[in-house]
């Protein structure tokens, strides 16, 4: 148990000093997109949205624009996929490249999230929460996560919840790691990439998980 309260604490250093980084370094590309965001399409250059962090608690979640006005009035469980006429031409690069969620280092450094974590949902995803998944709430959502480096989109919903749940019940600051160095390959290669290649074999430890607790 302590060593969880260390790693953890170790966690939310490593968040700001990576966060401070990539505002630093990243911060003449800020200026570069929001110009060409306002010169491509019509709207605001961010992307405003309450989601639900850790326990629940409501924050706003900054991203920059990539959709059409109005297009966050989606269905519930839509996915944006890579040819969707919402995304704008800007946005499809954006997307590509994650660099539409590097805003997002300013909740991380607000302590709403961390660099690593599950990805905070909308608000309304929680009517389908059941205990079992509400504990992918338990940690900070984070700029990227174990689903979005095992396939993303291109998973089951129920595939994603399990990969977080995971996540949250065997956190180390190793599998931190682990999932940002691949984060760096799903950047450069794409999602697509690692469907079959996931870093945990979650059916494997779901089964391991209830042999033990049969057995204890």
């Amino acid at each position: 148990m302590q060593d969880k309260k260390l790693q953890k604490s170790m966690k939310r250093l490593m968040d700001i000093i990576l966060s401070l980084i990539v505002l630093i370094v990243f911060l003449s590309i800020w200026v570069v997109v929001a110009i060409l965001i306002k010169v491509t399409s019509p709207g605001p250059v961010f992307f405003l949205q309450d989601r639900p962090g850790q326990y629940k608690k409501i924050f706003k979640v900054y991203k920059f624009r990539t959709m059409k006005p109005g297009s966050e009035k989606m269905v519930k469980g839509q996915e944006v996929m890579k040819e969707d006429n919402r995304v704008t031409s800007m946005g499809k690069f954006l997307r590509r490249t994650k660099i539409d969620e590097i805003p997002q280092v300013l909740n991380v450094l607000k302590g709403e999230m961390s660099i690593v974590g599950p990805r905070p949902e909308r608000i309304a995803s929680l009517e389908d929460y059941d205990d079992e998944i509400s504990k992918r709430l338990n940690m900070r959502p984070g700029m990227t996560g174990l689903a979005q480096v095992s396939g993303n989109i291109y998973l089951e919903l129920q595939d994603r919840y399990r990969f977080d749940v995971y996540y949250v019940e065997n956190y180390s600051l190793w599998l931190d790691i682990k999932i940002i160095v691949r984060t760096v390959g799903v950047v450069l290669f794409g999602e697509d990439r690692y469907i079959d290649k996931c870093l945990v074999d979650i059916i494997q430890s779901t089964y391991t998980a209830q042999k033990e607790t049969i057995s204890s």
